[in-house]
């Protein structure tokens, strides 16, 4: 008979088991390979064609290592004990023969993502093989065989918490103080009101007005009258307050533009621009500017911060006016670069295409898209008796018409590839510069760069980051940023790793698609996003991160300005 027209099986074989650990193996297997006399169960119905055998009586271990190894950490949720259960569970894959390394990684990668789904995450060892074997069976053929490990490990009753979370909220646990530094930050260059700083951090007036004297005291922010703050910037004392901007003579006109939307971004790019002057047009009512003139190189060059980002109205418009403001105000624009911190879209089986903490995403085309920035807008369609369902995504996408930024770009990555460090010599030099700043700029070690996903409820596990085979070089293996090229996105979509993989993005940032759209309405031929990867949502949570991950986006840039020349 013709073993390869028989239906394949996969079978369970258990190969160790101990006090809080077992071992199995999950093989794909022809009828005719089944040996009868060792199985204990064959099920039957919706489940044939699954086979559970007795444990192996003498270990008889693959002499061929696993293709892939996929490693994380589980912790689940015990009401009873009022704890989490921790457990080491640890995938070793082999595939079939012929199959090509591309689609082993995809698969391997899709398979993982399928089996950590949170709205159908297993929630018990039992479950958690199930599905393992379903997956296989049903879904990713490719697959020959998986051996499972589980460790039992203590119990905790703590939280895993780290800038790796995939959609963690926001950070509410953080100090008062803190707090209101954040929104007087995010709000710069627009003085914000107490009235405003009330009702945004949703305390009361006395503990915002403690928080205020605080930050007086250290001379962190300043009053402009009628209880309005602002944030004071490093040496002030060189900012002008003006009503209307200086006209700038033509030859001091900048011909580089370059956006932000946090403070610790505008602080690490005007560490980057040398003989600059700050300009801060200030209005009671309305929107504030700030403007950073200097040299970057040989070249003149204009930095500027968003009062706000995102998709309330009031945002969208912020952002909109003040890139259109920028062009307006300079002429003589001829780049524009959007800088700063993102949150990186993880590979868990491919190691050269895993974004980690710290390193660089720069947008560019890929092979299947033929654009840079692309928003995601998860829409809901209301049925005749007012219920609410999804309705499908809106997709927008950016591209920029030269890609002449991007080219260089990666004329510069090539030149670190041949052991030119001179793009992160300036991560050094700024690092200095920044010595006296509040904020730290040096990075973060690495034992803090953890991978957690929410696995559904308060159940979270841990991802090992990939490793490369034994032999291999790991881009990761030095502190060195490692830059990224592909598309960066935001918006709000219900499957983010999924759309990621369908668009080809490296980044999400926090809804920059109101800048990009008024890059587009002024006719603005060069512009590329540049991120430093400060978490793995959007660069909102990783705060230990943002200040590094905005350096090391701003060195990169420096760059490319450089090799602009």
């Amino acid at each position: 008979m013709d073993e390869t027209n028989l239906p394949e099986k996969i079978v369970l074989t258990p190969t160790k088991k101990s006090q809080g650990y077992t071992r199995l193996k999950l093989e794909r297997t022809t009828p005719i390979t089944v040996d009868d006399n060792n199985v204990v169960h064959v099920a039957g119905g919706d489940h044939k064609g699954i086979v559970i055998n007795k444990k192996e009586a003498l270990e008889t271990d693959e002499r061929k290592p696993p293709e892939l190894t996929l490693q994380f950490k589980v912790f689940l949720t015990n009401a009873t004990k009022n704890c989490r259960t921790k457990e080491s569970r640890q995938l070793k894959l082999w595939f079939k023969t012929n199959v090509l390394d591309t689609d082993k990684m995809r698969d391997a990668q899709d398979f993982f993502r399928d089996l950590v789904s949170p709205c159908e995450f297993p929630k018990d060892y039992v479950g958690f093989i199930k599905k393992i074997m379903k997956l296989m069976q049903l879904k990713y053929v490719t697959i020959r065989k998986i051996e499972v490990e589980l460790r039992q490990l203590e119990d905790t009753t703590d939280f895993p918490n780290g800038s790796g979370h995939l959609d963690e909220g926001a950070n509410n646990g953080k100090l008062e103080e803190e707090s209101i530094l954040e929104l007087i930050e995010s709000a710069y260059p627009n003085p914000v009101s107490v009235e405003d700083l009330v009702r945004q951090s949703r305390g009361n007036e006395e503990e915002v007005h403690s928080s205020i004297e605080q930050l007086l005291s250290r001379s962190l922010i300043r009053c402009l009258g009628d209880k309005n703050y602002t944030r004071i910037t490093q040496n002030d004392k060189d900012v002008k307050m003006v009503r209307q901007m200086p006209k700038v003579v033509s030859f001091q006109q900048p011909t580089i533009a370059i956006i932000t939307s946090k403070y610790c971004e505008k602080v690490a790019v005007d560490s980057m621009i040398e003989n600059k002057e700050v300009y801060f047009r200030y209005k009671t009512e309305g929107e504030s500017h700030v403007y950073t003139l200097g040299d970057i190189g040989s070249h003149r060059s204009v930095a500027t911060k968003l009062p706000y980002v995102g998709h309330d109205r009031s945002a969208m418009i912020a952002a909109g006016n003040t890139t259109t403001r920028l062009l307006g105000t300079f002429q003589n624009v001829e780049y524009v670069f959007l800088v700063g911190v993102g949150g990186g879209v993880p590979n868990y089986t491919d190691y050269k295409n895993h974004v980690r903490l710290g390193d660089v995403v720069v947008s560019a085309p890929t092979e299947d898209h033929n654009y840079i920035y692309v928003y995601c807008e998860n829409k809901k369609s209301v049925d005749e008796q007012g219920s609410s369902s999804p309705g499908g995504d809106r997709v927008r996408t950016w591209s920029s018409p030269k890609y002449q930024l991007q080219r260089y770009a990666r004329l510069v990555w090539q030149q670190q590839s041949s052991n030119d460090l001179q793009w992160q010599n300036y991560i050094g030099e700024a690092q200095q510069l920044l010595l006296d700043q509040e904020m730290d700029f040096s990075r973060p070690p690495s034992e803090s760069d953890k991978l957690f996903m929410s696995v559904g409820g308060d159940n979270v596990i841990e991802v090992s980051h990939p490793q490369p085979p034994t032999g291999t070089e790991d881009p990761h293996a030095s502190v060195s940023p490692v830059v990224h090229f592909g598309v960066v996105s935001s918006g709000r979509m219900s499957e983010r790793l999924r759309f990621a993989h369908q668009h080809g993005i490296k980044a999400y940032d926090s809804e920059f698609d109101a800048v990009a759209e008024s890059l587009c309405g002024n006719r603005q031929d060069n512009y590329i996003f540049i991120r430093g990867i400060s978490d793995y949502r959007d660069g909102t949570v990783g705060k230990v991160w943002q200040p590094y991950a905005a350096l090391v986006a701003t060195a990169f840039m420096k760059a490319i300005i450089n090799f602009l020349d």
